[in-house]
């Protein structure tokens, strides 16, 4: 039987249009069943295809972390999006990664913390990713995390 393999630059590809494909079904107001399980499918397959990259960072798994932690909150699955914002928060300590990357690591807790209806925690990371996005040092990443911060879902916290 014959494998089936895919060049380095194949992934790289693949990649980037997983990533293309999960944001233009989180941009949408809303999903159908298959539509969400096509989201969790296209971020899972991007960050399978970015770790089989020639441009393979471990930022690119932290990034595919925070994206696989957005889309589990976005389809109310709680506990994965809590995993999946851990390993993201874990890589963003590991990297010591700051501005931009911490501030949407702490996002990624607030909202999976929020979505567990956890919200003393969910506050306490809220504050935590505000401090971050505020500290982001230039003005078109901190003008996006910031509006990015104030998009829902956040489960009715209040902060």
């Amino acid at each position: 039987m014959d494998t089936f393999s895919l060049s380095p630059e194949a992934h790289h590809n693949l990649g980037i249009e997983m990533n293309q494909q999960c944001w233009r079904l989180l941009d949408q107001p809303q999903r159908s069943a298959k539509e969400g399980r096509r989201l969790e499918l296209f971020a899972l397959a991007s960050l399978h295809h970015w770790k089989h990259s020639p441009h393979y960072q471990p930022l690119n798994a932290q990034r595919g972390h925070w994206l696989l932690a957005r889309v589990y909150t976005v389809l109310e699955r709680g506990q994965d999006a809590l995993e999946q914002a851990k390993a993201c928060f874990s890589l963003t300590e590991e990297l010591d990664l700051d501005g931009f990357d911490r501030a949407y690591a702490c996002e990624a807790m607030a909202r999976a913390q929020a979505s567990l209806g956890s919200m003393d925690e969910a506050k306490t990371w809220h504050a935590r990713a505000l401090e971050a996005g505020e500290a982001i040092s230039g003005e078109q990443d901190r003008s996006l995390f910031l509006a990015d911060l104030a998009v829902e879902p956040w489960f009715s916290l209040s902060v």
